[in-house]
């Protein structure tokens, strides 16, 4: 004897497969959406103070810049570590392809180096305490996974450049007759 309606089993059945096939669909455009437009990571780590906390801020990281070649001095860059393939790093760019850079600008006499193309050169706000480019040399582009776009939590704010914007004094030179 059975308890369900033969009716009432297909219909059980049809509902699973939409659910099964929303679940399939929904997990393919996140994939999709994570790998090639952006995702939300967490920044742990001393290096990058004061930007991020060392506890570990929550940042929105996307990927579309970096793969269009669009970054900029200053930007906020996500890559996989030139020492450790299984890690990942936030540092900020201080050096794009052909810049001249000097390896560690706080040292009287420090090395000049040139950017090859396809590399940039990464260092961490905390100067004291980060790994960075000073260590590895500049990083090859292809491990950049992204720039940080903005940071989330605990406090919501656009990333900044981190250079400031210098006005040139505006001088007047009189000639008196």
């Amino acid at each position: 004897m059975s308890y369900f309606a033969p009716g009432a089993l297909r219909s059980a059945g049809r509902n699973t497969l939409r659910v099964i096939n929303w679940s399939v669909q929904a997990s393919c455009v996140t994939l999709l959406l994570q790998h090639y437009v952006g995702e939300v990571t967490v920044s742990i780590g001393p290096s990058m103070l004061p930007t991020f906390n060392i506890a570990g801020d929550f940042v929105v990281v996307e990927h579309i810049s970096q793969r269009y070649r669009k970054l900029q001095l200053g930007d906020v860059v996500v890559c996989t570590s030139p020492l450790n393939p299984q890690r990942q790093v936030c540092k900020r760019v201080l050096g794009l392809p052909g810049d001249r850079v000097y390896v560690d600008p706080t040292i009287p006499g420090s090395k000049l180096v040139t950017i090859p193309q396809g590399h940039i050169w990464l260092q961490g706000d905390n100067y004291n305490n980060s790994t960075d480019s000073r260590k590895y040399g500049p990083v090859p582009m292809g491990l950049l996974r992204g720039r940080v776009l903005c940071k989330i939590y605990p406090n919501w704010e656009w990333m900044k450049s981190g250079f400031e914007d210098i006005q040139p004094t505006e001088r007047v030179l009189s000639v008196e007759q």
